[in-house]
């Protein structure tokens, strides 16, 4: 495996590991801050989480299919395949453990992965570097004026409030089953327009890593360069429209794209280019099983969660059990958290000590 593979992968294990982090407090009502995510508009340290990992995918597609041909008939296959396994999985989660197909809910993490996966997969195959980038701009000025310039229902332009904005209108429509927040969900089929962008801006990185015309140092120089830009961009974008997860506006994307072109050149730098591995096998880990690790913490999650009588009769989880004690109940969820990202990381760990590498 080469050194920029493994330093793709720590990245994708670290951002892994957050998900699992933010994902499985000991207590929803009892978490700091940070790892929250905004209300509304704005952005906290979580919500770079799930970007980050779009922003990988089209890294990785870049470096997996650069020695493809387009015209070959059983890539356009294994890409179709995978976009199936891995939103068969996100149904999968979504309805376990009590399989009720009745309120299933279709949107979801895994699914608007496998939708981004998928069509940057084909525009890649289908266009050259700075095409790419141009549908990327597209994308997210496209979303722009839907979402600021076209009324929708009974609303007028430009409303941007929760379950009262053209996304969640269209999403009315197009996203089937149950919605997340009932009336919005936050990995929408309409708000997956701009979350391409995102996929296409790790693109963007992956054609640079390849780059044989410049050092290992100008390629980590431009990524800094590029995502401050694009950082910049982001914040200003935010004063006429806000950086929201929630609908993934524009303006988010820049911010999320910018800082994972931060933190990936920030990982090259450390791990290629100054040699320095130490401490990064916990992220390789996570990385070279990533949707399985990511699977099992949402499996296990669930069964954590199913309450449980003590012996007055009552039903508990093994988190309440754990908020009775006297330990700040905020500290506690936290230690719970990391506790479990723990257990996950070591099934990950042996499978990675015996090359068992699951691969989708």
């Amino acid at each position: 495996m080469s050194q920029r593979l493994i330093s793709l992968d720590f990245f994708r294990g670290f951002t892994i590991a957050a998900m699992i982090v933010v994902n499985d407090p000991g207590s929803w009502t009892h978490v700091f801050g940070p790892l929250r995510h905004a209300s509304w508009h704005g952005a906290t340290p979580t919500d770079l989480v799930f970007p980050f990992f779009l922003f990988i995918v089209g890294v990785s597609i870049v470096l997996s299919l650069s020695k493809i041909k387009t015209g070959n008939k059983s890539v356009y296959l294994k890409i179709i395949k995978r976009t199936f396994i891995l939103f068969g999985i996100g149904i999968f989660l979504a309805v376990f453990p009590n399989f009720d197909f009745s309120n299933v809910r279709i949107a979801g993490v895994l699914q608007r992965i496998a939708l981004v996966y998928f069509f940057c997969s084909i525009i890649y195959l289908n266009s050259n570097k700075m095409q790419q980038v141009w549908m990327g701009i597209f994308c997210l000025l496209i979303y722009w004026i839907f979402m600021k310039h076209v009324p929708f229902g009974d609303s007028v332009a430009g409303i941007l409030e929760p379950g009262n904005n053209f996304a969640a209108w269209i999403d009315q429509f197009i996203t089937p089953g149950r919605m997340y927040q009932k009336t919005w969900d936050p990995e929408g089929f309409f708000s997956t327009i701009p979350a391409i962008a995102t996929g296409i801006s790790g693109m963007y990185c992956g054609h640079l890593i390849l780059s044989k015309s410049k050092s290992l140092k100008d390629k980590i120089i431009l990524m800094y360069f590029i995502g401050s830009i694009c950082l910049c961009l982001g914040l200003l974008w935010d004063y006429s429209f806000p950086i929201n997860k929630h609908i993934w506006t524009s303006s988010y994307v820049l911010l999320s794209s910018g800082l994972g072109m931060l933190f990936l050149a920030s990982c090259i730098w450390i791990i290629d280019h100054k040699k320095f591995t130490f401490s990064t096998r916990f992220g390789i880990v996570f990385g070279s099983n990533a949707i399985f690790a990511y699977a099992l913490h949402a499996m296990l999650g669930r069964v954590f969660r199913i309450p449980i009588i003590n012996g007055n009769g009552i039903q508990k989880t093994w988190m309440d059990f754990g908020l009775s004690t006297e330990i700040d109940p905020q500290i506690f969820s936290l230690i719970w958290a990391l506790f479990y990202t723990f257990l996950i990381y070591l099934v990950v760990n042996e499978m990675y000590k015996r090359k068992i590498f699951i691969k989708i």
